[in-house]
């Protein structure tokens, strides 16, 4: 009971602060939700691919990409299936770490993540250039656990959470948006959960 009065007041409080968005309901938990089966995890097998409008396609083994510079965020997790999970503590690579490595070309303008089982999400370039985007590894602070997209994740708080993507495997930058595993299934293009952008 007292968890239950707990989570109503920080529910309150979050509203008032302009934090949760319409539809929303805080969870002190961290629910469980993909399509497929979780991937299997070989550190010595392991690749992340970047390519597409490109001026210097890539492609990092996990060592590697653990050798990148780090950071570490706190932000907010909204799930399209009304759960909002606050404050979060992630740590990982930036984004902005990885479009500086690749140069995008002129005419790169989204990016389609590709992960473990072909899931795929589309996301605007200039979206996962905000301060906070990150592909993460650990979550407060231990590293994540397989179901919630271990070893990698991309992290992008500001949308609806299918946009950051588990089992990550790659990166494509393209000049034309494109439909991904649930977008092609109804879902919205974008994802704004400030604007309920959940269907198309």
């Amino acid at each position: 009971m007292f968890r239950s009065m707990e989570r109503k007041r920080l529910e309150r409080k979050r509203r008032q602060e302009g934090r949760l968005p319409p539809g929303q309901s805080l969870t002190l938990k961290w629910p469980v939700l993909h399509a497929g089966a979780v991937p299997g995890f070989d550190p010595s097998t392991w690749s992340f691919v970047v390519g597409g409008l490109v001026e210097r396609p890539f492609e990092l083994t996990w060592q590697e990409f653990q050798d990148l510079p780090r950071t570490r965020v706190q932000a907010d997790f909204h799930c399209v299936t009304t759960w909002s999970k606050f404050d979060n503590v992630w740590e990982g690579v930036s984004m902005r770490t990885i479009v500086e490595r690749a140069r995008p070309k002129e005419r790169a303008r989204y990016v389609i993540q590709h992960c473990d089982g072909g899931y795929t999400t589309n996301t605007p370039l200039e979206d996962l250039l905000h301060d906070n985007v990150l592909l993460a590894d650990t979550h407060e602070p231990e590293p994540l656990t397989p179901e919630h997209g271990a070893p990698l994740r991309m992290i992008v708080p500001h949308l609806y959470a299918w946009k950051s993507a588990k089992w990550i495997r790659g990166l494509e930058f393209t000049a034309h948006d494109r439909a991904g595993f649930w977008e092609r299934r109804g879902y919205h293009m974008y994802g704004d959960p400030f604007r309920e952008e959940r269907f198309r």
